[in-house]
């Protein structure tokens, strides 16, 4: 299984600070293909779909499994990305979203939500969401989430309704590893 970072637009500093933040309670950094931009390429599903075949390949050509984690603009370029790299034959596990508000989530493949406050988790359900979510609480800015997600609490939320307090590296790890379990099904 492949995790593929797709960055918003920011310093790419902040994007090693959130792998790093996940590093700090998981071993996936091996598995992070890490889309390399920070301006508004992220933008592009084509620029990622040329990305993700330099990286692995033909997707009908046994290519891993890819899961998608997309940050604030990367969401947008990321969703169209990622049902692309499925029509061609490429196997999406999931993708998660953190703080893409206002970006419509929709593909054949599982989606998952994470939010720095309440009112974004909220308003962007609107726009399609997973079983599976987080949003932050207490409420943090939106760099922050993606900057240092092994130190922002918050709830996990299933089917609408809150079920435990954890982190959002914790939440993350737990989708990782979920997907992790299905893939070698």
């Amino acid at each position: 299984m492949s995790i593929v970072i797709c960055p918003g637009v920011h310093a790419p500093e902040l994007t090693q600070e959130f792998i790093q933040g996940l590093n700090a309670t998981s071993s996936y950094v091996n598995n992070f293909l890490v889309f390399p931009t920070h301006d508004y390429t992220v933008l592009s599903p084509l620029h990622i779909l040329q990305f993700l075949q330099s990286q692995l390949g033909d997707p009908q050509q046994s290519s891993p499994a890819v899961v998608f984690i997309a940050f604030s603009a990367g969401v947008v370029g990321a969703i169209t990305a990622a049902s692309l790299w499925q029509s061609l034959g490429g196997q999406v596990l999931a993708l998660i979203a953190i703080d893409g508000w206002g970006v419509p989530l929709f593909g054949n493949f599982p989606l998952h939500r994470l939010s720095h406050d309440y009112f974004t988790h909220w308003s962007s359900a609107m726009l399609g969401s997973g079983s599976a979510n987080f949003y932050a609480e207490p409420a943090v800015d939106h760099l922050t989430l993606w900057r240092s997600p092994q130190n922002v609490s918050g709830c996990y939320v299933e089917n609408s309704q809150p079920l435990i307090s954890l982190t959002a590296a914790e939440f993350l790890i737990m989708l990782l590893e979920q997907y992790k379990i299905r893939n070698a099904s």
